[in-house]
């Protein structure tokens, strides 16, 4: 209570509301630990009804609430526990992924109050075997699920996929020191040639589309697998090819067969590793991935020299073929379902400082578990009243129900919330809903067993109904994971098998469409735009090197010495790739720390800055010092530089897409594979190589630069206004219409 009377403290907090002073802009950890310090109150609830702040770190927080997905308390250190913040925000989504969300089963929170009195059956987080990370996902009980396969094997699974995606990522420059030699043979212009490129990029974007959902249905062993296949059989038509038409429809035809290397293995690596082994992981595929396209061209060069170019893709085909073998013995189906279902309550507008508040202020010793906060109340529905409490998914709303919730707590005393919270926390009722859906969205509580990556704990009495009467509540959709999750572990020749049956009964063409949604998400628009960018640009530099270096205006280079040009941009997508992830680590840390142990997607943006200087300086650099004609090792450095400026913001676009999205992250790969290939990838062949022999590389260089500097520049409004963003695509809820 306020000295001057309650009216005096209400205009004193509305006029410090719209004060919003630089400290309050970028955030203060120190001013959050204060205001937290300064409640002495026993029950600490009345923090949850306060607006959030309006920054932090820069950061404009939705005027309701700062859980939204994505955000994340990431420093057990400063918040001492570890959850995503907002999925009772989020909307079940009602159609397959191709990456089930890995986010927690539950993050309601309850009062301290019922956090001392949680009982001790409640079980803990299973944790690594040294007890300092908890495991994201948490692995089920079963031998079958991915997360719990050995490490060799899992690592055998990722080299085995990684060399496959190597060759395949390599496939689009494959002839970038071949431009000449190919426009001999068929008497074609280099613009022309310049089309295998693009054109083949459009049967990566096309490809993506048709490859994505098909593995979302039927498991992506068996995509692997036809689709090495047809990579075999296209590479020998290329090398077969009588004339030129014939060659363009073939390398279309190849572009298909290979959008399985772009679009798949990230969600292969997110089903076989945890949150904390995932980074690493996914580091060994993009440098695999992205070096391919690298490494590849400057093998080619050496094989067009010396043999010419149609035994390139002989060579290709054999090495394919033996890439078959190994995804065929070490890389079995990966699907493990683990889609979230929430529990209900109500919706509240709290802080991510009120959250910090009951951690710090709470029962001496921390809930194990973000189960532990509502276990108590139901333990008590069940003693005193045998019937199963049926647990309903949580749908975010924006309409009548939610804001007539909210209305109501406004207007009620704070005694009064209070109560009605501990009411509905003890009695958990449920509201009936008419659908027939709300099945698949019980919560299941598997039974809780000694795993191998945690020390055992004590188990619990199920909260859902008796494992006899499960297959009422079954979603056909699961039914896989259901399945082999009380099997018995699959023997080696059982893992084999190229095909397990369908995996979920979804629509083909409903999963198909979900990609072009995404669009309208702004994070997944902004990502989509730099990693468009990041990879484009070594794609239109690939379809440049020969008209730069083997032109007898400029450094008259062979087929050979042109290939060793990729020296330089393999070894920049290298240090650029270990940088991307190091660096924003980092940063990711250092800023998460300043917010309060808060990670917001957004921090991951700063990696914008050294993108932009990079590539632009790099881009401006190389087209002006192969018109002045400067010692050949100039354009070939800012090559490199160029390199490593794109493997940072492919490496940066991705990792924010999935952060912000990542029950959505399958499609969103689809989508940003479909961007890159087909609108920046296509277009540019179409006039790209006309630009350059018309204007000179100097002119075009500075224009593309430029324009790389301008797109990058839309970095700004994404980062102050991405959360915003999140939580309005939320509401509207967009991809579960489709």
């Amino acid at each position: 209570m306020s000295p001057h009377g309650p009216g005096h403290g209400g205009r004193e907090n509305e006029t410090a509301e719209k004060k919003v002073g630089w400290k309050g802009i970028l955030g203060n950890r120190s001013k959050r630990k204060e205001g937290i310090s300064q409640d002495n109150r026993s029950d600490l609830e009345d923090n949850v009804e306060k607006r959030p702040a309006r920054w932090n770190m820069g950061i404009l927080n939705d005027r309701y609430t700062e859980e939204v997905p994505g955000s994340i308390l990431l420093l057990s250190k400063v918040s001492e526990f570890n959850e995503p913040l907002g999925l009772r925000n989020q909307p079940a989504r009602t159609s397959a992924s191709s990456l089930p969300s890995v986010l927690h089963q539950s993050t309601s929170r309850s009062s301290s109050v019922s956090r001392r009195r949680r009982p001790p059956s409640v079980p803990s987080k299973k944790l690594t075997a040294d007890g300092k990370i908890i495991l994201e996902p948490q692995p089920d009980d079963s031998a079958n699920d991915p997360l719990n396969w050995s490490v060799w094997r899992r690592d055998a699974a990722l080299l085995s996929l990684g060399f496959y995606c190597m060759v395949g990522g390599g496939m689009t420059p494959i002839l970038a020191a071949g431009f000449t030699n190919v426009a001999r043979d068929y008497g074609v212009s280099h613009a022309r040639v310049a089309l295998t490129t693009g054109l083949y990029m459009m049967g990566l974007g096309v490809g993506s589309v048709v490859l994505s959902p098909t593995a979302i249905l039927y498991g992506k062993r068996p995509v692997y697998l036809v689709s090495a296949i047809c990579f075999v059989l296209s590479s020998v038509w290329c090398a077969l090819s009588p004339n030129f038409a014939s060659l363009i429809v073939a390398r279309v035809f190849q572009g298909v067969a290979v959008s399985s290397v772009e679009c798949l293995p990230s969600a292969t690596v997110a089903e076989i590793y945890f949150l904390h082994e995932k980074a690493y992981r996914l580091g060994i595929y993009t440098l695999l991935l992205l070096g391919g396209k690298n490494l590849v061209p400057l093998v080619s060069a050496a094989i067009i020299q010396s043999l010419g170019w149609r035994w390139v893709f002989w060579i290709v085909a054999i090495i394919v073929g033996f890439g078959f073998v190994l995804l065929f013995l070490f890389v079995p189906e990966t699907f493990w379902d683990r889609t979230p279902r929430p529990h209900k309550h109500k919706q509240h507008r709290g802080s991510t400082s009120s959250l910090h508040a009951k951690w710090k202020k709470g029962a001496g010793s921390q809930p194990s578990s973000p189960m532990a906060e509502k276990m108590p109340g139901r333990a008590a529905k069940a003693e005193g009243d045998p019937s199963p409490t049926v647990v309903k998914h949580a749908h975010f709303m924006a309409d009548e129900e939610t804001l007539g919730d909210e209305t109501s707590q406004e207007k009620t005393p704070s005694g009064q919330a209070k109560k009605d919270d501990t009411d509905e926390i003890s009695a958990s009722t449920p509201r009936p809903q008419p659908t027939t859906q709300d099945h698949a969205q019980d919560y299941f509580t598997q039974p809780a067993t000694t795993n191998s990556h945690s020390p055992p704990h004590t188990p619990i009495t199920p909260i859902s109904p008796a494992p006899t009467d499960l297959s009422a509540h079954i979603d056909p959709r699961n039914a896989y994971t259901t399945h082999y999750a009380t099997s018995p572990p699959k023997t080696f020749l059982q893992q084999l098998v190229p095909y397990s049956g369908r995996l979920v009964s979804d629509s083909w063409f409903r999963v198909a469409f979900r990609p072009f949604i995404l669009f309208a998400y702004p994070a997944i628009l902004w990502s989509a735009l730099v990693y468009s960018l990041s990879v484009g640009w070594l794609i239109v530099l690939s379809e440049s090197v020969s008209d730069i270096y083997r032109s007898s205006e400029t450094y008259n280079f062979t087929a050979l010495q042109a290939g060793l040009v990729y020296i330089s941009p393999f070894v920049g997508g290298i240090l650029g790739t270990a940088v991307a992830g190091k660096v924003s680590d980092v940063i990711v840390r250092y800023l998460a720390r300043k917010n309060g142990g808060v990670y917001e997607p957004e921090f991951r943006l700063v990696m914008a800055i050294p993108i932009a200087l990079t590539t632009t300086l790099g881009l401006m650099g190389y087209g002006w010092s192969a018109q002045e004609r400067d010692n050949y090792i100039v354009p070939t450095i800012f090559f490199g530089i160029i390199s490593f400026g794109c493997s940072l913001g492919s490496t940066t676009s991705i990792t924010f897409a999935v952060d912000s999205y990542r029950q959505y992250a399958g499609e969103a790969l689809v989508t940003l594979n479909f961007s890159k290939n087909v609108l920046h990838g296509l277009v540019f062949s179409l006039f790209f190589n006309r630009w350059l022999e018309a204007d000179g590389s100097k002119e075009v260089f500075l224009i593309i630069g430029g324009l790389q500097l301008a797109l990058m520049g839309t970095t700004i409004p994404m980062f102050i206004f991405g959360k915003r963003g999140r939580m309005w695509t939320v509401r509207k809820a967009l991809m579960e219409k489709f």
